[in-house]
């Protein structure tokens, strides 16, 4: 699993590195996280963090973040019944 999030994160790291070369790695990394509202120290920075904010970077502020749009439903009451079993897909 671990190899899974370290793929996805190189994937997702190297373009957006490359559109500034003027950086190194640790300067880019505080870019991002200052850019995601990260104030803590960035050895606490998560891979999490960085990976859903590299997702998300681009789009814009109203969009759904990856993972949660399958589970989205327009409807409240059509939420309740899903999760209830009343509704099956």
């Amino acid at each position: 699993m671990k190899n899974h999030r370290l793929n996805e994160l190189i994937e997702l790291l190297q373009p957006a590195w490359q559109s500034e070369p003027d950086l190194n790695l640790m300067q880019f990394l505080q870019k991002l996280a200052q850019e995601a509202g990260f104030n803590a120290p960035l050895a606490e920075l998560s891979d999490d963090v960085l990976i859903y904010h590299l997702k998300m970077r681009n789009s814009s502020k109203d969009s759904m973040i990856p993972g949660l749009q399958k589970d989205y439903e327009d409807d409240f009451k059509t939420a309740l019944l899903r999760a209830r079993g009343i509704i099956k897909e």
